[in-house]
C-alpha cells in the first residue's frame, strides 16, 4: 500500500509541471509527510462551458463518494487488480480520474529494534500516481476526496513492501485525465500496467530517520525527513 508520501513542490511549480490552469490549491504548503485524511493537491479535468479545464485542487486523502454513509470507510488505496469492478471505485474509475503529484513515498521494513522507514522516490521533477476522486456535499460545502491506485511492487519497494503506487509516464497523463466515461475498461487497465512498469525502472530507495514514524510529532515541512541515513 501507499500510506504516506511526499510533495515538496509549491503550487506554482505544480501548475507549471501539470499544465493546469485552474487553481483551487492556493493554500497548499509543500509537505514531506502527507498522511491519510490530510489535504493534498490532485490534478483533474472537467468540462466547463463545453471546454475541458485542468485544475489543481486540494482534496482529502481517503475516497468518500457522495453515496457513502458518514463514518463509513474512506480507502486511501485502490488495488489495480480490482479497481474497475470494485463497487467502491467502479464509478470513479469510469469518469472521475486524477493524478496525484508526489516526489516519492515511504515504506517500512521490520527490524529487530523496530520499523525502519525508507523513502522510495523518482528523479527529475517528481512522480504522478494514478488516482480517483469523488465530491460530496457536506453542510452546503462541496468536499473533494481521493485515493491512490496501487499494484504489485515492481520498483525499489519490492524488497521492502509488496505494493507500490501506479505511477504514470507524462505521455499518458492526458489520456488518464480525459473527462469522458470509460466504456472499455481493459484499455486503461493495460495502459496503467505498462506505464507503471516503465516508471518503476527509474525508482530507487534509501533509509531515512525514524522521525518519520510518528506522524503526531514530526514537522511535515521539514525537508530533513527525506535525507538519507546510514546504519
Amino acid at each position: 500500500m501507499c500510506g504516506r508520501y511526499v510533495v515538496p513542490n509549491t503550487t506554482d511549480e505544480l501548475l507549471s509541471l501539470f499544465d493546469a490552469t485552474g487553481n483551487n490549491a492556493a493554500d497548499w504548503q509543500p509537505s514531506y509527510s502527507v498522511a491519510p485524511t490530510d489535504q493534498a493537491p490532485i490534478v483533474r479535468e472537467w468540462i466547463h462551458d463545453e471546454t475541458v479545464q485542468r485544475d489543481l485542487d486540494l482534496a482529502s486523502w481517503g475516497l468518500k463518494p457522495g453515496w457513502a454513509k458518514p463514518g463509513g470507510p474512506a480507502p486511501i488505496n485502490a488495488r489495480l487488480e480490482s479497481v474497475a469492478s470494485n463497487g467502491m471505485f467502479r464509478s470513479a474509475f469510469a469518469s472521475q480520474r486524477c493524478l496525484v503529484p508526489m516526489a516519492g513515498y515511504y515504506e517500512w521494513q521490520q527490524m529487530d529494534d523496530g520499523k525502519q522507514p525508507y523513502f522510495i522516490h523518482g528523479d527529475g521533477d517528481g512522480l504522478a500516481a494514478a488516482g480517483l476522486y469523488a465530491a460530496r456535499q457536506e453542510d452546503d460545502v462541496w468536499k473533494v476526496t481521493f485515493t491512490i491506485i496501487t499494484r504489485a511492487a515492481r520498483d525499489a519497494s519490492g524488497e521492502i513492501h509488496d505494493r507500490m503506487p501506479v505511477f504514470l509516464t507524462s505521455d499518458v497523463w492526458d489520456q488518464w485525465l480525459r473527462p469522458e466515461k470509460i466504456s472499455d475498461k481493459e484499455l486503461p487497465l493495460s495502459m496503467l500496467d505498462r506505464s507503471s512498469v516503465s516508471v518503476a525502472k527509474t525508482v530507487t530507495a534509501y533509509p531515512v530517520a525514524r522521525t518519520v514514524n510518528t506522524v503526531r510529532t514530526l514537522d511535515s515541512e521539514d525537508r530533513r525527513l527525506i535525507e538519507p541515513i546510514s546504519f
